[in-house]
């Protein structure tokens, strides 16, 4: 696991391994290393546009030849797979290690997919012969599978007054807890407190819209209070509304639970950890940093948000992250990294960074809660 994405090594037509994220999001998986056309000797077909959340245009992508996927001690049948043209969505330099696709929702369909977040562990069951656990302890959902994506209705408290059953997709290539599209219901507003942020990365460039916070949402017998919730312009969000939805369901909520994902039986079982009970955090810093370099082992600076503590702090973009608290970066991934700047408000982290023109500069950061 790594920046709330759940990433998983395969072969395919015998060669690899390559890091792939699950993504139950996504229809057809998708390789998104161009590179791998030639490595694989691919044969592209009919091209499409891939439409997603996002600013930017639909993505160029191409049929491929059906790909032999092999998993650990799995041998899968054949899966439709597309081509993106060109690497544009640099998901290594987001999750700090080579990813050369999204595994999508086809492989749900041949299997019962059993997600150990604390554990670092998938298992792939076959669904002939699984056997659901049993016990109080488990809370199990419907799923109701819709236009080729996995749906969940669950009741969620926008406020003290107002509960509404809201259908959410669910989303495991999502890092995020909670996203609500204030145009698909008149009742979906803004919390009073919220924050105007960049909210990710889509299929289509960036994600735009604010942060707050709901009450609460419950899964099961599980209530999740102060949920920290993604609300996205409507403009970023459109292009994917296939069937009609109020939302998607992210992986920062769901690897808080052993996650049990089972398209044939329509159900989805979840278990809590010991991390439920934690709280949900935003970044405190006010800046992104993308990986970079042959090991993705660089940490460069991109967007700065306004008045933010990085800027405060005197951080540029294209400044790369050289250590935090006399701790080199070069010995830490992108996932202690994001932790460091969402831990707690009013902490003190001493950054030294390297400008472009190879000026070292020291500085100090105070993280500061903003939602």
């Amino acid at each position: 696991m790594q920046r709330n994405l759940v990433v998983i090594p395969l072969r395919l037509n015998g060669q690899g391994p390559f890091n792939f994220l699950l993504d139950t999001g996504i229809n057809t998986s998708l390789i998104t290393d161009a590179t791998l056309r030639q490595q694989l000797h691919l044969r592209t077909k009919q091209r499409f546009l891939i439409a997603g959340a996002g600013e930017e245009e639909p993505l160029e992508g191409f049929l491929v030849d059906s790909m032999r996927v092999e998993l650990t001690g799995l041998h899968c049948a054949s899966l439709p797979m597309l081509l993106l043209s060109n690497d544009v969505l640099n998901l290594s330099g987001y999750v700090g290690m080579p990813i050369h696709g999204l595994l999508g929702a086809d492989i749900f369909r041949s299997f019962v997919v059993e997600i150990r977040p604390q554990e670092q562990e998938v298992v792939f069951r076959n669904p002939e012969t699984y056997q659901a656990p049993r016990g109080r302890r488990w809370a199990r959902i419907p799923l109701d599978i819709e236009g080729n994506k996995t749906y969940v209705t669950l009741p969620v408290t926008l406020n003290d007054s107002l509960t509404l059953p809201l259908k959410l997709v669910l989303d495991t290539g999502a890092g995020h807890a909670l996203s609500l599209e204030t145009t698909s219901n008149d009742q979906l507003k803004l919390p009073a407190q919220h924050l105007r942020t960049q909210l990710g990365r889509g299929l289509n460039g960036y994600i735009n819209g604010y942060l707050g916070r709901i009450t609460a949402l419950r899964i099961g017998r599980y209530r999740v209070p102060s949920l920290l919730t993604s609300f996205p312009d409507a403009a970023d969000v459109a292009q994917r509304a296939d069937v009609f939805r109020n939302g998607n369901l992210g992986f920062e909520l769901l690897k808080r639970f052993v996650v049990i994902i089972d398209y044939t039986h329509n159900r989805l079982l979840l278990r809590p950890n010991s991390t439920f009970r934690q709280p949900f955090e935003h970044d405190m810093s006010g800046f992104d940093l993308v990986a970079a370099g042959p090991e993705l082992r660089r940490y460069v600076v991109g967007k700065i948000q306004p008045d933010s503590p990085a800027e405060v702090a005197g951080l540029e973009t294209n400044d790369e992250l050289v250590s935090i608290n006399l701790v080199p970066t070069a010995q830490m991934n992108m996932t202690q990294i994001n932790n460091m700047f969402r831990s707690y408000h009013n902490r003190m982290l001493l950054l030294v960074l390297r400008r472009p023109s190879g000026k070292l500069y020291t500085t100090a950061i105070r993280l500061q809660r903003q939602i």
